[in-house]
């Protein structure tokens, strides 16, 4: 019996969405995390509150909004539009946008766990020996909560590789540009494709599930920070 033929498009440009994701989420999750974990901010719960918004709000919710921020006369949409000449929404940088947002807790709450086991003696006792704050948190702060890093990553990765509805609010069911592989399975139910909709969907199953016993069996073996 022969195999169905696959398209592996989707599954490239999901491969690229999330390491986009993830990549971009690092920067920006680092500071935010580190910032929860040691702020005594009055407003530090209500920042803790809009980076778990994505956890409790229906993807379509977060999706249809995402368009309209991102449409042609939306604030972020619109400014972009002016200055490149294309739209954000419907495109894969849009795609990359929305997925961040999207994808935000799962990046900075480990990351927040685990700055908060590391703790600031750490970085205090590197820069009492002369150490700069930039150099103890990449030299000291970071090994110490590698951890978390790696959990941040496969966790962000995996979210992002998975997104269906965000995704297809905001990029729609385009080709070759933003048809991720969520949607690719989507549509083969739809055309009763089933064969190939169980070949991709056993592909995610099965890499959700391997990512996810190597981030417990990486974790279990790593030595626990102790401040």
């Amino acid at each position: 019996m022969d195999l169905p033929l696959i398209d592996l498009e989707p599954v490239w440009i999901s491969l690229q969405l999330a390491g986009i994701t993830v990549a971009i989420l690092l920067v920006f999750a680092t500071p935010v995390a580190w910032w929860l974990a040691h702020t005594r901010s009055r407003i530090r719960v209500v920042v803790e509150a809009v980076v778990a918004l994505p956890l409790v709000l229906p993807p379509t919710v977060l999706g249809f909004y995402l368009l309209i921020l991102l449409g042609p006369h939306g604030w972020v949409g619109g400014p972009v539009q002016a200055i490149t000449g294309s739209p954000l929404s419907f495109s894969f940088a849009g795609l990359v946008f929305a997925s961040i947002l999207y994808s935000m807790p799962f990046v900075v709450q480990p990351l927040h766990s685990a700055f908060e086991s590391v703790g600031k003696i750490p970085m205090e006792t590197a820069q009492s020996l002369g150490a700069s704050r930039l150099d103890a948190f990449f030299t000291v702060i970071s090994p110490l909560a590698r951890r978390g890093y790696l959990t941040a990553i496969v966790l962000g990765f995996a979210h992002t590789l998975g997104e269906f509805g965000v995704v297809l609010m905001v990029g729609g069911n385009i080709p070759g540009k933003t048809k991720v592989i969520s949607i690719e399975i989507y549509d083969r139910v739809e055309v009763l494709e089933y064969a190939q909709a169980h070949i991709l969907s056993a592909g995610l199953l099965i890499f959700s599930f391997l990512v996810l016993l190597m981030v417990y069996t990486v974790n279990r073996r790593l030595p626990v920070q102790v401040t």
